[in-house]
C-alpha cells in the first residue's frame, strides 16, 4: 500500500455489505407495478451497478413503464421514498471485510476519498454515522458521473493518475478508473459473479490489503 499517492473507495459493496439492501429498495418501489417490472428492475439495477440511483429512475420510467419524462417533483418524491427505504439500514449494515482496517491504516500516510453513485449529501451523513468521515479527505456522490468524480479528485488534488487506487465493485467504477488512467482493484463478494474482464485483479474482501 506504500507505493499508493491516495486511493478512491467506491462505498456500496467496498466499504459496506449494503449492495442487497439497494436492491431490494428499488424492488419495494417498483412493486405496486407487477412482478415483471420489479424482476427487470432489479436486473438493471445489479448490472448496472455504480449508476446513480436518478438515471435509474429515468430508465425505468421510460423503457419498463412506458410513461412520459419523470417531472422534477417526481423524480424528487421516488429519491426521498428510495432513502426512507435504504438509509438507516446501509448506516447499520456490516462492514466489508478488512475495509475498516484498511481505511484506519491507509488514511495514517495518504489522502482517502469516496466516489460512490449515492446522492452526495445523503452519503456523507452514512459515511459520519458510520464514524468514518474523519479518515476522508472528501466524499463525493451523484449527480456527478463516476468517471467525472474520479477526474475531479485528480484534479483538485494534483495526483498523478498512475499512482492512484481506485476500489470498486461495479463496472462504473472499472470504467471511471479506466478512463482516468487509475490503477483498479474489484471487489467480488464470494458466491457473486465476477463483473470485470479476465485481467482485472479481484479480491473477496480488503483482509489481504491490510497485511
Amino acid at each position: 500500500m506504500k507505493n499508493w499517492q491516495a486511493i478512491i473507495f467506491d462505498f456500496d459493496g467496498v466499504i459496506a455489505e449494503s449492495g442487497d439492501i439497494k436492491t431490494q429498495a428499488f424492488a419495494e418501489l417498483y412493486r405496486s407495478h407487477g412482478e415483471h417490472v420489479v424482476t427487470e428492475v432489479v436486473r438493471y439495477h445489479r448490472q448496472n451497478g455504480g449508476m446513480s440511483r436518478y438515471h435509474k429512475f429515468r430508465y425505468f420510467q421510460q423503457h419498463l413503464l412506458g410513461k412520459p419524462f419523470l417531472t422534477m417533483e417526481e423524480e424528487q418524491l421516488l429519491d426521498q421514498r428510495f432513502s426512507e427505504l435504504v438509509i438507516e439500514a446501509v448506516i447499520a449494515s456490516q462492514a466489508v471485510p478488512g475495509a475498516e482496517a484498511l481505511i484506519q491504516k491507509a488514511a495514517a500516510t495518504i489522502p482517502l476519498f469516496v466516489a460512490s453513485g449515492t446522492p452526495e449529501n445523503e452519503l456523507k451523513t452514512i459515511v459520519e454515522r458510520r464514524g468514518l468521515s474523519s479518515y476522508f479527505t472528501e466524499v463525493r456522490g451523484s449527480p456527478l458521473s463516476k468517471q467525472t468524480l474520479i477526474a475531479n479528485i485528480l484534479t483538485t488534488y494534483a495526483l498523478i493518475p498512475e499512482r492512484v487506487l481506485m476500489i470498486g465493485d461495479a463496472m462504473a467504477d472499472y470504467q471511471g478508473a479506466t478512463l482516468n488512467g487509475t490503477a483498479f482493484l474489484g471487489r467480488v463478494r464470494p458466491g457473486d459473479e465476477n463483473p470485470f474482464p479476465g485481467h482485472v485483479r479481484i479480491v473477496p474482501d480488503l483482509c489481504s490489503l491490510t497485511i
